[in-house]
């Protein structure tokens, strides 16, 4: 499939009529490559830059919103042409995707990795194919990181400090902050950036507190499933848990299953703290109510931010190497004036 800028107009034309046909279209087309081991041939349009996308899942409500956000701001009316895949949690898929738009010949190819490691040698075929490469969301370690442009997304590192920031707070609130406080956490994906960066910025509190005590960490994937298995496992292994850890909202609504089947209520007092990792509106509600105490935000809404930085790549105008997400930190005492807003 021959893409950079050679997007044939009969594709659109095709695309616009089949979504007509179930619905309004919605001004952006995505050309789904999936499930798919070829292509087909385009010929050329250079009013179109095309971008291949490797969306490293579909595993929880924040990463189907960041996909979302990615194809709204990549779409034909905003000058794009967008090759999609899902790699479905699968880095050997994202190398194929990668390799797929190399020979495809897109103007930009941006990757959503799996996991940290192991980039090096794809990097570098897509460096000598002379397309840029932008990271979204979670980063990569690499011997070199010319290999790729820029990096979009979350500091992951700030949000696992911001919780544990938060738990010094609330303990000293509470005259806890001397006693001793057994801690599970339920991480997410591992080797990944997102499971990384908060596990040491959290670690980074804790070890300035003795009497915080890390009784396990167990990874739940981040899915809502492998968080429920984990959590009713660590019930069943410890009884003196006194803040749980979730890595993110679906790995936390799995934990809260396991809790209450196991008659076990969290964020009131005598009860468990539950810290979690996302704000999607389904967790703030939860904030709200007080099951869960604290919901550090990772903001999946960077599609628009993406479309400006390769639009200034195309322009010929420098880029930063990273550009990070704002975002803020939930509880009961605030979380009014956000949830409404919520669009995930």
């Amino acid at each position: 499939m021959l893409i950079n800028r050679h997007k044939i107009a009969a594709l659109l034309t095709a695309a616009a009529v089949l979504l007509t046909g179930c619905g309004p279209f919605t001004g952006f087309y995505v050309y789904d490559v999936s499930s798919e081991d070829g292509g087909i041939e385009t010929k050329a349009n250079d009013a179109l830059i095309s971008v291949g996308f490797s969306q490293l899942g579909s595993e929880s409500t924040w990463r189907s919103a960041n996909t979302e956000s990615v194809k709204a701001a990549l779409s034909t009316g905003n000058g794009f042409f967008l090759i999609f895949d899902n790699a479905r949690q699968k880095q050997e898929k994202q190398f194929k995707a990668v390799r797929n738009f190399i020979s495809q010949r897109v103007d930009y190819i941006v990757i959503c990795p799996v996991i940290q490691e192991g980039w090096d040698v794809v990097l570098a075929e897509a460096k000598d194919a002379g397309i840029p490469v932008i990271l979204l969301d979670r980063n990569i370690s690499v011997n070199d990181e010319s290999m790729y442009t820029s990096f979009i997304g979350e500091d992951m590192y700030a949000e696992g400090a911001s919780a544990g920031k938060w738990l010094e707070e609330y303990l000293d609130s509470r005259g806890k902050s001397e006693e001793d406080i057994n801690i599970v956490v339920i991480e997410g994906t591992s080797g990944s950036s997102a499971k990384e960066g908060r596990a040491q910025g959290f670690g980074a509190i804790a070890a300035r507190h003795m009497n915080w005590k890390m009784l396990a960490s167990a990874t739940g994937e981040f899915t809502q499933t492998k968080g429920k298995e984990t959590m009713a496992r660590l019930l069943g292994e410890f009884d003196d848990i006194d803040v749980i850890v979730c890595q993110n909202d679906d790995m936390t609504f799995g934990a809260i299953e396991a809790l209450k089947e196991a008659g076990v209520k969290t964020g009131g007092v005598g009860e468990p703290v539950l810290i979690s990792f996302d704000g999607t509106r389904k967790a703030l509600e939860l904030v709200k109510e007080g099951v869960i105490n604290v919901d550090v935000e990772c903001n999946p809404n960077s599609g628009e931010l993406l479309a400006q930085i390769i639009n200034d790549l195309e322009a010929g105008r420098e880029v930063d190497k990273a550009y990070y997400m704002e975002e803020k930190v939930f509880t009961k005492e605030n979380v009014d004036e956000y949830i409404e807003d919520r669009n995930y």
